[in-house]
């Protein structure tokens, strides 16, 4: 079999062929899935192989003090010959994994040959094709956990052992200082357990990802927001634990953790930073100092490890082997979401050029797995079905209204986008009535009321959706409500504007449709607007009908968001993409003429930045490029669409070329251009189109079939993501 080794005297690193492991009693024989590579732990363990002996020995000063005692006891001569031939041999790596049981030792009833297990251990969860795992080492995988997440048994066991020790209470702060791959754990973990959380980590990229995991605000340590941030979530007394999950040779953890800790709070050091605690910062704040050992109680203990002597529950509650079989639960029932923190996975054959990729910078990286050959099934190619859209037969008549009289709109939400870029064009529009705002505080609606001329504003859904005399109702909320709204408006027979996203996932979406087929009433229209942008449309008309394929390439340099956005809120909200991607979405399937029949997505570290391909019918396809890690000053919106030897170029709806063939008479070009502060993304024309409808009783502007083939293309992008291969849209119509 082939395992991972280094050299701690050359730091040469190699994939060996070596022995297989014998199957011992008390254990098992795991032959190996996805093993997980500590970035903390054994990235430290590679970078020291490398140092010159001196280096070794500034680094590691707990083994010189060993060596000089060997000294003072065996002499220089024994003692040299004794550490040069501990050097000089190859060391394992890895102690994370998730495999398949091969063979059971004598013992052992708790598992058999196929069962699935995470194993735990720097001595029996290498990065190795096959171990012998002792019984309290591993676990058992619950149903329907991936293999590549169980590997994250052991990390998770020990971010666990840490929350343990902090004691955290329902309702309590806490601060996480370093948020790598422990950290990005204790943050969920804390979250779960009813705690409100701060991080604190020198990378804009790992805080982002932490608050979209659950945490509060994140931002360096340095910096005054967290400061800012603990101050206005504390009242000024400071968090009740913190956790130091951080590495490296600097103090600033142990000093931030005394600043920043409330009287008599907790710090817990889970990580390997310095600890030169200042004494009277700690003394004066009376501040509980304590460590977390690894995986939990168990660990270093021979009998308990080697022998498979379980500890009393009674006694000692969470064991190491404990701590793993519940992490996995939490991540096997949502609570715990290891994927976004999956920055690559290397073939195992690819292990040291993986290693010298991390060590050297070039793979940036929270977690890096290792994919073993032989014991992940192949893949099936996930199939989404695109819902049909029923309707009875009756339908819903479109309320009847006094020749001339005006739309009465009512808006369901006031919030930032529904106040600058909806209301005002309607507030001007000439047949228009704004009769009532729905808003969930009172003093919100009273605020709509007085800007826009509200006849009137009411806290209550049902009372707008019963007044008759109400002919449209605006969705303009925050994601998670979109469809159950639009459900319930579409149900009291009301046309809808809903912004995007149309809905968050296959059951709200199939909500939605029900209600259609329910009501009869078809009478939808979903924030789209890049479609009715007036320099859009005209570069469109000037392009001209397509013969042949084409391509389409979209970048949105979507930007960071703000700290304590409720866009990061993933676990209600959805994703970023799943929010706005519909817009874009939309915009290439328009200007392709079809709707998509097939979308591969993948992404960066934490999937911030995704690559989604959409391919159509006629052989089109369209790359959407959304980036959140672009610089601010480029424009956010650019847009190429190639075929038939025409190129449209879109650039941030400012301005706008369609490029033609060359002629005898030389190259055709037509240009337009609009000044910046006249950028116009459609949302006018939009709205024109939508009150068109309402008032005439015809067709919505854009058929329903379309809103929801984009809506499906959008869920398909996290499906894509999380299965890595293109996802079909099967048609269900």
């Amino acid at each position: 079999m082939k395992q991972v080794v280094q050299n701690y005297k050359t730091g040469e690193l190699a994939v060996l062929d070596v022995p297989v492991p014998g199957c011992k009693p008390g254990g098992v024989l795991v032959r190996t899935a996805y093993s997980l590579i500590s970035t903390g732990t054994e990235l430290m363990k590679v970078s020291e192989a490398g140092m010159s002996m001196l280096g070794k020995a500034r680094s590691r000063p707990d083994q010189v003090a060993k060596v000089m005692q060997s000294v003072a006891v065996n002499g220089v001569p024994a003692t040299y010959r004794k550490v040069m031939g501990k050097l000089d041999s190859y060391t394992p790596l890895g102690y994370s994994l998730c495999g398949v049981v091969e063979q059971v030792g004598a013992g052992i009833d708790d598992v058999a040959v196929g069962d699935v297990v995470a194993c735990a251990g720097n001595e029996h969860a290498l990065h190795a094709e096959l171990n012998w795992v002792p019984k309290n080492l591993y676990a058992r995988v619950p149903d329907g956990l991936e293999p590549r997440h169980a590997a994250f048994g052991t990390v998770g066991s020990i971010a666990m052992q840490g929350v343990r020790q902090g004691e955290p209470q329902l309702g309590e702060v806490a601060l996480v200082i370093g948020l790598g791959l422990i950290g990005q754990l204790v943050v969920q973990l804390l979250t779960a357990s009813g705690v409100r959380v701060l991080g604190a980590d020198p990378d804009p990229a790992r805080c982002e990802l932490a608050e979209r995991l659950g945490a509060v605000a994140c931002g360096d340590p340095g910096s005054a927001a967290v400061e800012a941030a603990v101050a206005e979530l504390t009242d000024g007394h400071g968090v009740d634990q913190v956790y130091l999950a951080a590495g490296g040779g600097s103090n600033q953890p142990v000093e931030l953790a005394a600043r920043l800790c409330r009287d008599r709070g907790r710090v817990v050091d889970i990580g390997k930073c310095r600890l030169d605690l200042p004494w009277n910062a700690y003394y004066e704040k009376e501040l509980d100092v304590r460590f977390s050992r690894s995986y939990g109680p168990g660990r270093y203990d021979p009998e308990y490890e080697l022998d498979g002597r379980d500890y009393p529950i009674g006694y000692v509650r969470w064991t190491e082997r404990r701590n793993l079989a519940c992490f996995l639960d939490l991540v096997a029932r949502g609570k715990v979401d290891v994927d976004p923190l999956v920055s690559h996975i290397a073939d195992f054959d690819d292990a040291v050029e993986t290693y010298r990729s991390l060590k050297e910078g070039e793979l940036k990286a929270v977690a890096v797995l290792f994919r073993y050959p032989g014991q992940e099934p192949e893949v099936q190619a996930p199939v989404l079905s695109v819902p049909a859209v029923r309707r009875s037969g009756e339908g819903v008549s479109t309320p009847s209204r006094a020749a001339g009289a005006p739309v009465r709109l009512a808006f369901v939400g006031a919030g930032n986008y529904a106040t600058s870029m909806l209301l005002p064009h309607l507030v001007e529009r000439d047949g228009v009535e704004l009769a009532t705002v729905v808003t969930t505080t009172a003093l919100s609606a009273a605020n709509a009321q007085r800007k826009f001329g509200f006849a009137e504003a009411t806290t209550d859904l049902d009372a707008v959706l019963g007044d008759k005399s109400v002919d449209a109702v605006f969705v303009v909320t925050r994601h998670s409500s979109h469809a159950e709204l639009t459900r319930q408006a579409l149900l009291a027979g009301k046309a809808v504007f809903v912004e995007k996203p149309l809905a968050l996932t296959e059951d709200e979406l199939a909500g939605v449709l029900a209600a259609v087929e329910e009501s009869g009433n078809d009478r939808l229209q979903v924030g789209f607007n890049r479609r009715y942008s007036p320099l859009l449309q005209e570069a469109r008309k000037r392009f001209g009908t397509r013969t042949g394929p084409a391509s389409l390439r979209y970048l949105v340099n979507a930007g960071r968001l703000q700290h304590g956005s409720w866009y990061l809120q993933q676990g209600t909200e959805g994703s970023r993409f799943a929010g706005e991607g519909g817009h874009f979405i939309d915009t290439a399937s328009w200007l392709l003429g079809a709707d998509p029949v097939s979308v591969f997505a993948t992404g960066t570290s934490g999937n911030e930045d995704l690559q989604v391909v959409l391919r159509y019918p006629d052989g089109s396809t369209a790359t959407i490029s959304y980036v959140t890690t672009g610089a601010p000053g480029f424009p956010k919106e650019t847009l190429d669409l190639v075929a038939d030897g025409k190129v449209l170029r879109l650039d941030d709806f400012v301005r706008a070329s369609v490029y033609f063939e060359q002629s005898a008479a030389g190259r055709k070009k037509w240009v337009s251009s609009r000044l910046p502060q006249a950028r116009d993304k459609g949302q006018l024309a939009e709205l024109a189109a939508f009150v068109r409808a309402v008032r005439s009783g015809g067709p919505m502007p854009v058929p329903l079939e379309s809103l929801v083939a984009t809506t499906a293309a959008t869920l398909a992008v996290q499906a894509g993501l999380a299965a890595g291969v293109p996802v079909t849209l099967a048609d269900g119509r």
